[in-house]
């Protein structure tokens, strides 16, 4: 498995920008990536006035790279970008190294 970290810094950040983009992924981000194919997982962090982020799983190098290769071109002005106000600082390919799902199990949801 394939592993994208894409992340964006928050230190100079608008004050209400962690609401607008939790309501972001819940309002139309979630749905975008729900059932993409070539790809595991998603989740979005953040840390309020810190950074927020993206990470992302694929099932394979060649859809990490597809998607990879997708999205750098446009990221400044992506809508992560553009409610932030800035480019992302980290745009990070990586392994993955291995993943448990716990007795909880998983489920998808569009708000922590």
């Amino acid at each position: 498995m394939k592993g994208l970290s894409v992340r964006w810094s928050l230190t100079d950040a608008p004050a209400d920008t962690a609401q607008r983009l939790a309501d972001y992924v819940a309002d139309s981000s979630h749905a975008r990536f729900e059932g993409k194919a070539g790809l595991q997982f998603k989740t979005w962090r953040m840390r309020a006035g810190e950074w927020f982020e993206g990470t992302y799983v694929f099932e394979s190098d060649e859809a990490r790279v597809e998607f990879q290769e997708g999205f750098t071109p446009g990221a400044a002005e992506s809508p992560v970008s553009q409610l932030i106000g800035s480019a992302p600082i980290l745009i990070e390919p990586f392994a993955v190294a291995g993943i448990a799902e716990g007795g909880s199990g998983f489920a998808s949801a569009p708000r922590g």
